[in-house]
């Protein structure tokens, strides 16, 4: 008798909070008072949360069924204040369809935060430095000498050509030749030479490039990160150890990278470097088509390189590599983004 009273007592208990939470959530009309009401009722010391702090004190019959009314209870003021919030909102609109705005006041910016790539370049530049690496900046606007002739590619590369790179309309200097919105950061790689005038070298360059491509894992413009080492004794071991040293501390221990032969004109011998896709884990997508997506290319600095850069190679060798930033971001595990071209898209998310 004592529990079946209980119970019904209580079910008149929250039919009338109920009943009040339906008048008092439809009569608000701001949303800061709307704001108000549902800290009231669903805040953590509301009164839904009161009313489940009881069930310890609820007879053990009557616990699972005043659950049940009290999880209804706050399904029903949860769609109440849902549904006069969309009301509101869509009252100011008409409302404000009919006032004056004056688009010239000056606004109150919104938080924001720094973009993926900047996070990216900062982690990057991180991890070099831990094993020695300097980070220098070089023109992103350069030279065809530093960005091409410097670096071992003769005139009729097909790199060179019209289609492949942007040409600045600027007069030709007559030992450097034409300017050219650079489309690699290897143009740092002789400048760096010329400015210490001897190893040891051990650069991290990282600036915007610029080439004529544009898709899912290709844009306009993208930013590189150049690696270069020259010493005494550097090897192809050196080389494959800092690579698999950054992938470790970037991608995570569970990531797979692999090296294949491949041919650039500053390097030789030259490799392009792959890193198992996060977005499918190595199966297979339409970012990187077989499981494995290429995020740069590297190998031993070519000797005709080191002699532009006034370097002797028969005294020393060197590496380098230039991965794509935007790559190995799109490649870090948990990031998820399925087409480069949305890290310049306007989608804040």
């Amino acid at each position: 008798m004592g529990s079946a009273f209980f119970y019904y007592s209580m079910k008149d208990t929250l039919k009338q909070i109920e009943t009040e939470a339906r008048q008092a959530i439809l009569k608000t009309q701001l949303l800061s008072q709307l704001e108000s009401k549902k800290v009231e009722y669903l805040g953590r010391k509301g009164i839904i949360n009161q009313l489940l702090q009881k069930l310890p004190k609820i007879p053990q019959r009557e616990k699972v069924g005043f659950g049940k009314e009290v999880n209804q209870l706050k399904v029903t003021i949860t769609n109440l204040l849902s549904f006069q919030e969309q009301t509101l909102k869509q009252q100011t609109l008409e409302q404000q369809k009919h006032e004056f705005f004056d688009v010239t006041l000056p606004t109150k910016p919104l938080n924001g935060h720094l973009h993926l790539v900047t996070y990216a370049i900062r982690e990057i530049t991180a991890i070099f430095e831990r094993i020695g690496f300097i980070r220098v900046s070089y023109p992103e606007v350069d030279y065809d000498w530093y960005a091409f002739e410097s670096l071992n590619m003769p005139k009729n590369h097909a790199a060179r050509d019209e289609w492949e790179t942007f040409f600045v309309d600027m007069p030709t200097d007559k030992k450097l030749g034409e300017i050219v919105l650079t489309p690699h950061t290897s143009n740092g790689q002789v400048r760096e030479m010329e400015r210490l005038g001897k190893p040891p070298i051990r650069m991290i360059n990282i600036g915007k490039c610029y080439r004529r491509q544009s898709d899912v894992s290709h844009s306009p413009m993208f930013h590189q990160f150049e690696g270069l080492v020259v010493d005494k004794g550097i090897s192809i071991p050196d080389l494959k150890g800092t690579l698999d040293y950054f992938a470790r501390e970037y991608f995570g221990p569970t990531r797979r990278t692999r090296i294949r032969p491949f041919h650039f004109q500053f390097t030789e011998p030259s490799f392009e470097v792959d890193v198992s896709c996060d977005l499918c884990d190595g199966h297979g997508c339409r970012m990187c088509k077989a499981g494995w997506l290429e995020i740069g290319g590297a190998g031993m600095v070519h000797p005709n390189v080191l002699k532009a850069g006034n370097i002797d190679p028969e005294k020393y060798t060197g590496f380098a590599f230039g991965w794509g930033v935007e790559r190995v971001l799109l490649m870090k595990q948990g990031i998820k983004i399925p087409d480069l071209r949305m890290l310049y898209s306007s989608d804040v998310r």
